[in-house]
């Protein structure tokens, strides 16, 4: 590295390029986190409280909703402290602490939509071995895996990115530390770091697509054949709400992280990267609540028992 500098703090880029509309963004985006933390910690809350809801769906969607707090959480302060502030400075070790706590959220929602996706299968399509299969000790498990893999396979990522060093530029062309983004303003040699991403990254994506969308194959045919309408029309929701919330995170991480290299834009990445990190986990509570009949019954419940108007 000769005389190169090494720098210990990276500068966050965000929304600097945007300096007029700095004050508009702070207050969008804080009304976006405060409303993200209110409808998710609503759910938790009406999971745990109502009796009704004591089943493995809403164990898994509770799950899902202690999924997008913490991850908007780990984004969104720290962005709204860059737009009052206008440091947009932080060290390299607290870089890569955000770092894990991405991957690992985001890779536990990756393997939980896909429990919630094995869940449903059973619950439609094998319903007298429901009991059985889905019991809560079951569940558990499934939970406790899915925050373990997701743990164990931030580790490993994270640990091949304390070997990298920022002596070129510490300019982050992201508003949160994205792992792609740092790679890319590294002076280190990083074949390791693209490789573990490909292998393992390419195996989880890919088993966790698998096991999200191929119980859906048997699981449309089983539901067309129920004769009963109301039947019918809750399977159906509950399977679109489940898929809706897959493909915009998948879709959104798909377009943001596989695009050619020759359609890449700075613009287009930043407002992918605020869709899924800011938008998405304000839009999952929305979308299973509007479409729940089971949630807007335990909500009702909920006012009527603690008098809310």
């Amino acid at each position: 590295m000769g005389n190169q500098t090494l720098w210990s703090e990276l500068s966050l880029l965000g929304m600097a390029d945007l300096p007029n509309i700095q004050l508009l963004l702070f207050l969008l985006f804080l009304y976006i986190y405060c409303m993200t933390l209110m409808g998710n910690l609503l759910i938790v809350l009406l999971i745990v409280m109502d009796s009704h809801l004591h089943n493995p769906m809403y164990f898994f969607l509770g799950n899902l909703a202690c999924l997008d707090v913490c991850s908007s959480s780990l984004i969104s302060p720290r962005m709204l402290y860059d737009l009052n502030t206008n440091r947009r400075m932080i060290s390299v070790p607290a870089c890569l602490t955000q770092v894990f706590f991405f991957i690992y959220f985001a890779t536990c929602e990756v393997l939980l939509l896909a429990v919630m996706s094995y869940d449903r299968y059973i619950a439609i399509c094998q319903p007298l071995h429901y009991i059985q299969v889905m019991h809560w000790k079951m569940c558990i498990q499934l939970a406790a895996g899915v925050w373990t893999l997701g743990m164990l396979y931030s580790l490993i990522h994270t640990l091949f990115t304390l070997r990298l060093s920022f002596c070129e530029s510490n300019v982050v062309q992201s508003f949160f530390c994205d792992l792609s983004k740092l790679l890319q303003i590294s002076c280190t040699d990083t074949f390791i770091n693209m490789l573990s991403i490909f292998l393992l990254g390419g195996l989880l994506g890919l088993c966790s697509l698998l096991m999200t969308f191929i119980p859906y194959i048997t699981l449309f045919s089983t539901v067309l054949k129920i004769k009963v309408k109301d039947k019918r029309f809750k399977a159906f929701s509950t399977c679109t709400s489940h898929l809706t919330v897959v493909f915009i995170f998948y879709g959104t991480l798909i377009f943001n992280y596989f695009r050619p290299t020759t359609s890449y834009h700075h613009a287009a990445d930043r407002l992918v990267s605020v869709f899924y990190t800011v938008i998405t986990p304000l839009l999952n509570p929305l979308i299973y609540s509007l479409r729940n009949q089971e949630l807007k019954a335990a909500l009702q419940r909920f006012y009527k028992t603690y008098n809310i108007c």
